[in-house]
């Protein structure tokens, strides 16, 4: 979710002002799910929720085939 109001628009995890980048990070990081979502306001944040981060991210880097997108490979 990005509320302009929240977090200069970034996108924040509903209820929260945390950000989904924030979370990604943890996740990059390799940090347990469980720990993330005791880490951000104990279980404010689940792992369903970081689970449909990664999803989503995912999409937007990769096409349906598993490469990078177009976009982003232009970017690159």
């Amino acid at each position: 979710m990005a509320d302009p109001k929240v977090r200069r628009g970034r996108p924040t995890f509903r209820g929260t002002r945390v950000t989904v980048a924030d979370v990604l990070a943890d996740v990059e990081r390799g940090l347990a799910w469980e720990f993330i979502c005791y880490r951000w306001g104990d279980g404010r944040i689940t792992q369903e929720a970081i689970a449909e981060a990664v999803h989503l991210a995912r999409r937007a880097f990769l096409d349906e085939r598993g490469h990078r997108a177009d976009d982003v490979a232009a970017a690159a």
